[in-house]
């Protein structure tokens, strides 16, 4: 029986290297290969054993949903970051852009995320929430500042960048994305 009082232990700090070591190759191989790309592959490009995987994320659902999650907190991290160092238009700008960049780079892992999502409706509900709060916030800073337009909702433009990167596949798709986020930008200033 555990002492209810006893504070649980962080982990160590090797695990926790590990963990972030696994993420981080678990990106990049399902980038390259898709959500078939095996764990080992993961394990191998992380340099950790398959047994080291396996105790940070039992099941290859587990692994994809833990990248899905670190994408989100990445992304609305980032969001706080230009919110701090650039105007509020700019900030917005920015953060739609490394959106972009975000779903350019996931074309090989877009199986993989969208498995997690799909298994999990807890954790589409945790990526709409954080994605629309990050946007909020930035837009709500732009209208504060006179800047944006007031009658534009957070996850009306979400939907809208999400829409433009997919509804293009051929090569080349981010140019055009990133000339029609210019316009919807520039459509956004307070005039």
């Amino acid at each position: 029986m555990t002492d209810p009082r006893k504070k649980p232990r962080k982990p160590r700090a090797d695990a926790v290297r590990n963990r972030d070591r696994v993420l981080a190759a678990a990106k990049a191989v399902f980038s390259r290969g898709g959500a078939e790309a095996s764990l080992e592959a993961v394990a191998r490009e992380a340099g950790v054993g398959i047994g080291t995987l396996y105790r940070h994320f039992s099941t290859r659902e587990a692994l994809y949903e833990a990248v899905y999650r670190r994408e989100v907190d990445q992304l609305v991290a980032l969001a706080a970051a230009l919110a701090a160092e650039a105007s509020p238009l700019e900030a917005l700008r920015g953060w739609l852009r490394a959106n972009i960049e975000f779903v350019a780079t996931k074309k090989g892992m877009a199986a993989a995320l969208a498995l997690a999502a799909q298994s999990s409706s807890e954790l589409a509900a945790y990526s709409l929430d954080q994605l629309t709060r990050a946007m909020a916030e930035l837009l709500r800073r732009g209208v504060e500042a006179g800047e944006i337009r007031p009658d534009i909702g957070a996850e009306e433009l979400l939907r809208a960048l999400v829409g433009m990167c997919y509804a293009q596949e051929r090569p080349g798709w981010q140019d055009s994305v990133l000339r029609l986020l210019d316009v919807v930008v520039d459509g956004l200033r307070r005039h």
